[in-house]
Order: C-alpha cells, then sequence, then structure tokens
C-alpha cells in the first residue's frame, strides 16, 4: 500500500512540474502592438520577428549568422541582453533588438558585413 502511495505523491509532483512549467512558458508576452506605415496597428509575435515594410517580412536568424549579429552587437553594447536578431525590412541587412545595460530598449542595425551602420533608441 505504501508503494502505491508513494507512486501516486510521484505522479501527481511530476504533473505539477510539468503543469507549473507549461503555465510559466505561456506567462511570457508574446503579442506585441506594432504600427505600420498607414498608422494602424497590427499585432506581430515578437518572439518570431514578422514585421513589415516595403513588402518584406522580417525573419529571425539562426546559425553562425545568428551568432555573429550577437557577438557583434554585443561588443558594441557592453552589458546588453539581445532579445532577438532578424532580417531588417527598412534598409539594413540585420537588426538586433536589445536592452542595454541602463535597461533602455534599443534597435541596432547592422550591414551585410555584420558592421554596425545605426542604432535606434527605444525600438522593440
Amino acid at each position: 500500500m505504501i508503494t502505491v502511495q508513494k507512486a501516486a505523491i510521484n505522479t501527481a509532483l511530476v504533473a505539477a512540474l510539468v503543469g507549473g512549467g507549461a503555465y510559466l512558458a505561456m506567462g511570457y508576452p508574446v503579442i506585441a502592438s506594432s504600427t505600420n506605415g498607414t498608422g494602424s496597428q497590427s499585432s506581430t509575435d515578437s518572439a518570431k520577428g514578422g514585421h513589415q515594410a516595403n513588402g518584406i517580412t522580417e525573419q529571425l536568424l539562426t546559425g553562425s549568422t545568428a551568432t555573429r549579429v550577437t557577438n557583434a552587437v554585443l561588443a558594441a553594447n557592453p552589458g546588453a541582453t539581445v532579445l532577438r536578431v532578424e532580417t531588417d525590412a527598412e534598409g539594413a541587412v540585420y537588426e538586433a533588438h536589445i536592452t542595454k545595460a541602463d535597461g533602455s530598449r534599443a534597435t541596432v542595425k547592422l550591414d551585410g558585413s555584420f558592421n554596425i551602420t545605426a542604432t535606434e533608441a527605444g525600438r522593440r
């Protein structure tokens, strides 16, 4: 009987941990409001890129490209946290959304050689 009780308790604990993890994972706000060129608002998933301008939809970067963009941005912004890296729909090749060491947000623009071309304060 004690073995059955232990099994039931262990099953309940595992279920609670899995459920709690799923709850925490869903707790992060992923829907952001953005304004397009016409002044209207649309919902985008900030963790997936998705901003569109000039008929181009930004795509999240992966692999060595993401690593190179991240490294260039962090070298120029010590203590910053990179939120996401993606292609840019507004003139640059790549962009990184960061939180600077002072807590302010910025978008860092890079060219195809991973050189920083601009930093826009206050962008998501």
